[in-house]
């Protein structure tokens, strides 16, 4: 294969790397979230997101050295093998694939939902199905030129979250919040977990847009730490303040909180309430974009690496983009959709996430003892105090989320049994790998 045909642009900046790290988390604030509501209620729930908060910030202070340490579009995947080998990478590889090729379909989803709360006779599947190929098309002109479409949608969603917050405050009431909250009940906070944890999945993609990046050692930390603390302001505002404008049961199961938000404020027949659902578009728009972005990178790695078949890693000879990854990808969203539901998405996607922090911590240590002269432009602060941290809080989620979605979690389970089988009996250990 020529030499450009598994090449990407070095063309990203810590403005991309911050878009993109926002951008594929953002979604999170808009819906997905309200379901940890109905089973925690809003206190409970506020103590599941802290917790989670907590597993984050440790997490990308952790996961950046690996990322700047090992540039490989790869991302987690090509740190696990390289610290604990071929089943290492794999078991990596597949919890990172099934946690962005899930988490895309639920935004699909979301999508689909919202056109609907404007335009009722639109079906919610057109319109995912619609988005995965218009979005799919984008990405195919360019890293740069998504990039710049990530910035500017971005930017807008993250305006129109301030703009809500403007909107809800002055209704919000303390006795709202607390209603119907108390007592906590445990079994309720740890179920509510995996939706606490997609107001911050994904984030970790930047990893695999690395080797696109101008200046690994000062761009990818500024991006990283930057967006970790954007997104994290804005998902406690957003809930804490959406669960005190009215009874919070009312907005705890479905796809389009915060418009239906905006129309208890202000009246469903509001005109601004149809235009924020209308804006709202951004935000989700901005995490599908991303999502698209970091899963066909994952493909395109693995392919590259040998682990999937080779024709995944070929680059478009004219806009050097992974367009196979892209479009094989976008098949297997449109599949994910048909026959899984928004919520049973997000707590497969976050399980797959779980997963891939757990081996990507073990990847941290290990390659401290294994490679302690690799060179790491960016160091992991309060070692190892921060990674452990990372690492407990991470099998603490896979356990609860197995615990609690058993049938979801054998699915998830017996698939990476079933990957993994193919791996060893085609013999796929064996070829060399490039990491």
């Amino acid at each position: 294969m020529p030499t450009n045909a598994s090449e990407l642009q070095k063309v990203l900046r810590p403005i991309h790397i911050w878009a993109i790290a926002v951008g594929l988390v953002i979604s999170g604030e808009y819906f997905g979230w309200n379901y940890g509501w109905g089973t925690s209620g809003t206190v409970g729930f506020l103590i599941a997101t802290l917790i989670i908060t907590v597993l984050y910030v440790c997490f990308i202070f952790s996961f950046t050295e690996l990322t700047t340490a090992v540039p490989h579009a790869g991302g987690p995947f090509a740190y696990a093998y390289r610290a604990m080998g071929p089943l290492g990478g794999l078991i990596a590889g597949y919890a990172s694939l099934i946690e962005f090729l899930f988490a895309a379909p639920a935004i699909a989803y979301a999508l689909g939902s919202y056109v609907h709360f404007l335009y009722p006779s639109v079906p919610v599947l057109y319109t995912a199905i619609g988005c995965y190929i218009l979005f799919t098309f984008i990405n195919l002109l360019g890293i740069k030129e998504s990039a710049v479409f990530s910035v500017i949608v971005t930017l807008l969603a993250v305006v129109e979250l301030l703009i809500y917050l403007g909107i809800v405050a002055p209704a919000f009431k303390w006795v709202n919040f607390m209603a119907h909250a108390l007592p906590v009940q445990w079994s309720g906070l740890f179920a509510a977990l995996p939706f606490a944890i997609w107001l911050y999945v994904c984030i970790e993609g930047v990893a695999m847009v690395a080797e696109e990046v101008r200046d690994i050692k000062k761009d990818i930390p500024r991006g990283y730490i930057s967006g970790i603390l954007t997104l994290t302001v804005l998902a406690l505002a957003v809930m804490i303040f959406t669960g005190g404008i009215t009874d919070w049961r009312l907005l705890s199961n479905i796809d389009y909180p915060l418009p239906e938000s905006i129309g208890i404020v202000l009246g469903k027949n509001s005109s601004i309430t149809r235009l924020f659902a209308g804006i709202g578009l951004f935000g989700l728009i901005a995490s599908f974009h991303s999502i698209i972005i970091s899963y066909s990178r994952q493909l395109f790695a693995l392919g590259r690496s040998n682990f999937l078949p080779a024709i995944l890693a070929r680059v478009h000879s004219r806009f050097k983009t992974p367009h196979l990854a892209l479009f094989v990808g976008g098949v297997l969203g449109l599949l994910a959709i048909r026959y899984l539901d928004t919520q049973k998405l997000v707590i497969i996607s976050t399980l797959g996430a779980v997963v891939m922090y757990i081996t990507s911590m073990i990847s941290l240590f290990v390659l401290r003892v294994k490679e302690p002269e690799l060179h790491r432009p960016f160091t992991a602060p309060l070692y190892p105090f921060m990674p452990a941290v990372a690492l407990v809080l991470s099998l603490v989620c896979c356990v609860t989320i197995c615990w609690f979605y058993p049938m979801l979690s054998a699915l998830f389970f017996i698939g990476l049994v079933i990957v993994t089988a193919l791996f060893y009996l085609t013999g796929r250990h064996r070829i060399p790998s490039i990491v």
